[in-house]
């Protein structure tokens, strides 16, 4: 049986503490006029990048935008799913899932910590 969401607000991006830090699901529009957090799409984040979708540039993109907006290294980013979709999976390690959430509401997007 899956687990379900307690509280969670529908216009917030769910925020899933995993063993090794945070999983965030992702809705990228690249080719974008800015590099930017967008807000809650369905639960996941969505953000534009101006990097095309080829040959990973959008993809090291969102990994930049993430890193600088979390405040943590590019590193500790990494999209471990939907490497050629708009709708991908990051892990964030090194931090945990309330710290995401803040940092997110910080930048003015809903968020809720999950696990």
């Amino acid at each position: 049986m899956g687990k379900t969401l307690v509280n969670v607000p529908a216009a917030a991006v769910r925020v899933v503490a995993v063993a090794d830090g945070v999983q965030l699901q992702l809705r990228v529009k690249p080719g974008g006029r800015a590099d930017r957090l967008v807000g809650p799409h369905d639960g996941a984040l969505k953000l534009e990048v101006r990097a095309a979708p080829e040959r990973g540039r959008a993809n090291e993109a969102v990994i930049r935008l993430l890193a600088g907006v979390l405040g943590v290294g590019r590193s500790q980013v990494a999209v471990i799913a939907g490497t050629t979709g708009r709708d991908k999976v990051v892990s964030v390690s090194g931090l945990s899932a309330v710290d995401v959430a803040r940092r997110l509401e910080a930048e003015g997007i809903p968020a809720a910590a999950r696990g």
